[in-house]
């Protein structure tokens, strides 16, 4: 492996959609907002919660319309992330947040996937597409999301699951995570970052996941611990939207370095860097600051990333 690779394995593409961005398609589309200037819009940026960032979340993205704008939207990304030093990003979308505005699939998916398709000439960037179920929303979209995207046979790599984690534990979505099995799609799930680490054991053993996404909680479970160790589970971690959404005050109490020298397969990724204040590179310099992380640890993380990807080299 190049010493100079990195993968970004944690990044919600809705969550990339910087405020400059939302003005301008607001104007494309003929949107009014409910913002004055982006100024404006940016105090809005001070979350208490996963829930308060996820209202302003779904909110902004009411102006992304057309496949021309998903485009947009993840060209700016790869743009971005190709400056923080990432040569590979497994992306999430939430498929169910723009179909339920009236935004057709195909739109979303062919926007995204035109993207991904020239990421690698245009920013030097390989990529891939996951479709995230939010599991806040009944059980049965879930399913009917899923049998969408495989009767179109949308380019996309895996299925994840994210968006608000408490009260909407890993089991309800069984069913839907075995069909994307059976169709050959790699599984992830968001868990154990506010959810309780019952939630990673869940995601584990009746979805059968193949990375968690966030899972720092884990510590709280000796047992759980030594599984993730073992199977080298991937935990995807990201340390601003800790801090952003409470989870830690700030980036020197991530248990990072316990993670590491305990064995865990971990990553650094940012999330959702338009809310979260950075990407890949600005989490690192933050771990730098924060809790001096070495030259040596940046290494093993970044190995770490690649290794974690569903990349085939």
């Amino acid at each position: 492996m190049s010493t100079d690779q990195l993968a970004e394995l944690h990044l919600h593409i809705e969550g990339s959609l910087e405020p400059p961005l939302i003005f301008e398609l607001a104007e494309r589309n003929g949107l009014s907002l409910p913002y004055n200037d982006i100024d404006g819009l940016r105090a809005k940026y001070e979350f208490t919660d996963l829930q308060s960032f996820l209202d302003l979340y779904y909110a902004n993205m009411a102006v992304l319309r057309t496949g021309e704008d998903f485009a947009d939207l993840a060209r700016a990304y790869f743009r971005r992330t190709a400056q923080a030093g990432v040569t590979h990003a497994e992306i999430f979308f939430d498929p169910q947040a723009h179909t339920e505005r009236g935004v057709p699939l195909e739109a979303v998916v062919d926007g995204l996937a035109d993207a991904c398709a020239s990421s690698e000439r245009e920013f030097g960037v390989t990529s891939g597409l996951i479709a995230s179920i939010l599991r806040d929303k009944p059980v049965l979209h879930a399913n009917q999301l899923l049998d969408d995207l495989l009767a179109m046979q949308a380019p996309i790599i895996g299925l994840g699951l994210d968006s608000a984690e408490v009260g909407y534990p890993p089991s309800l979505f069984v069913d839907v995570f075995a069909k994307a099995r059976a169709e050959g799609l790699h599984v992830v799930a968001h868990a154990g970052e506010e959810g309780p680490p019952d939630y990673i054991w869940q995601a584990l053993d009746l979805l059968k996941v193949e990375r968690i996404d966030h899972g720092v909680r884990c510590l709280e479970d000796e047992a759980l611990v030594n599984r993730l160790v073992e199977e080298q589970i991937p935990l995807t971690v990201c340390p601003l939207s800790n801090v952003r959404l409470k989870v830690i005050d700030n980036v020197g109490q991530l248990p990072l370095r316990q993670m590491l020298e305990r064995g865990l397969l971990v990553s650094i990724n940012s999330d959702d860097p338009a809310y979260f204040g950075g990407y890949v590179d600005d989490n690192f310099s933050a771990l730098e600051a924060g809790m001096g992380l070495t030259g040596a640890e940046r290494k093993q993380l970044a190995e770490n990333s690649i290794r974690a990807s569903f990349q085939t080299v």
